[in-house]
């Protein structure tokens, strides 16, 4: 009617389609979180814990992805995953059927994983580098195994960093465009997609 209100947000919100995109974007939001803490505790635990020029190789590596433009990266993952891409290609060498990982939620998991998981280990790596190591030695004098002294001291200690990664690389997993565009066309349709179009 040309009125001002609040009524598209209801209609939004009132739309199996829209509630099935946010759906969509949220828990893609979670699984690349969920993904980028696993693989990035151990690699943020490694940089807090090396020293000389061995750290600065590994801030170097973790570093790296961030130094190349989202959109170069995107069909860097493109020539990789793609029908033909290097992935395929080794596997029919080797005999194996082909993997169908382009213009699905596997393949733009794969890329945002990449591109994201920096952040979380930065995020996990600084505040496993302000932890007192004499707290992890007290357990392990105590009697505590190297397991139970990562289960009760290092892990409880370092989780304001594992939130903070959290909430940092979720925000940018749900934000998302150039790589889903990319790497899902409308396969895998997320919020900013569907703003976009």
């Amino acid at each position: 009617s040309g009125g001002t209100g609040l009524a598209q947000y209801a209609r939004i919100f009132g739309d199996a389609y829209y509630l099935t995109v946010i759906a969509q974007t949220l828990l893609f939001g979670f699984a690349v979180t969920a993904i980028c803490i696993l693989l990035g505790y151990p690699l943020a635990y490694a940089l807090a814990r090396a020293q000389g020029a061995w750290k600065t190789v590994l801030i170097l590596l973790i570093v790296t992805p961030l130094m190349v433009n989202v959109v170069v990266r995107s069909f860097g993952w493109m020539v990789i995953l793609g029908g033909s891409g290097a992935i395929n290609a080794g596997l029919v060498a080797l005999g194996l059927p082909k993997l169908e990982l382009m213009y699905n939620w596997t393949g733009v998991t794969i890329a945002m994983v990449h591109v994201l998981l920096p952040f979380m280990v930065l995020s996990i790596a600084s505040t496993l580098e302000t932890l007192d190591r004499r707290l992890e030695e007290a357990a392990a004098v105590l009697g505590a195994t190297p397991s139970r002294v990562f289960r009760h001291v290092t892990l409880p200690l370092s989780l304001e960093g594992i939130v903070a990664g959290g909430i940092l690389t979720f925000t940018l997993a749900i934000g998302s465009f150039v790589t889903v565009l990319l790497l899902g066309k409308t396969s895998t349709m997320v919020l900013p997609l569907l703003i976009y179009q």
